[in-house]
């Protein structure tokens, strides 16, 4: 794991930016096309903001979140809202969307068919994470229903998630395709977070911290 401390966060978002798209030009040097997976939440926002206008040609990038609740994408939960919103405008709305959310009353009415979107469009090029005070990175939650599957080394590429204490199941990417990526950044902020983090380093535990599955790959960024 490397780590990165910045003076703010608004340095931090810039930064940020700055080497996610400079990492995807690099690869699209040389490859057709580069796929970028971004998690939900508030914490990307300004990442995306700046992201959006990078000069790299977005027509051979394809754009998909590595979780997302399972509702409809107008919906204020949704992942798929903040980043047509943030990420998929600009100079990036000529990007590809892959989308981790069909039409339907549950998840396993559609996952075959997203599963194979999803498949066409990894490796991961580019993934950018966040992590939980909880030590959760994407929809992996601690002990969660399903964990186990999605921690497994022949884990489907996307599983569906449910907990008690949330409305709606979700669908998250696999820690085997996260762990696949080429280039990985975790992105954290806050005193809580960094505590966190620290926790998460000590522990041997996938099932107790998910997020130690992705860590010796990242690189994580973190301001106060």
């Amino acid at each position: 794991m490397n780590f990165v401390e910045y003076a703010d966060r608004e340095m931090m978002m810039i930064d940020l930016a700055n080497k996610l798209a400079g990492e995807l030009n690099s690869h699209l040097m040389h490859e057709d096309t580069a796929t970028l997976a971004v998690p939900g939440g508030t914490t990307p926002g300004p990442i995306f903001d700046d992201l959006c206008a990078a000069r790299l040609d977005w027509g051979r990038v394809k754009v998909m979140l590595t979780d997302e609740r399972w509702v409809p994408g107008d919906s204020p939960r949704s992942n798929t809202k903040l980043i047509r919103e943030r990420l998929l405008v600009s100079r990036a709305s000529s990007a590809t969307y892959v989308p981790l959310y069909a039409d339907a009353p549950e998840p396993e009415d559609k996952l075959d068919a997203l599963r194979d979107s999803v498949a066409g469009a990894l490796p991961i090029t580019v993934l950018l994470l966040g992590m939980g005070d909880d030590m959760h990175t994407a929809s992996l939650f601690p002990h969660g229903d399903g964990l186990a599957e999605a921690l497994a080394s022949d884990a489907p590429v996307l599983l569906p998630v449910r907990t008690p204490d949330q409305p709606e199941a979700r669908v998250t990417l696999s820690a085997r395709v996260l762990k696949d990526a080429m280039s990985t950044h975790i992105v954290i902020t806050g005193a809580k977070k960094r505590e966190a983090l620290e926790r998460a380093r000590k522990e041997r535990d996938p099932m107790a911290a998910p997020v130690i599955s992705i860590l010796p790959e990242a690189t994580v960024h973190w301001a106060e």
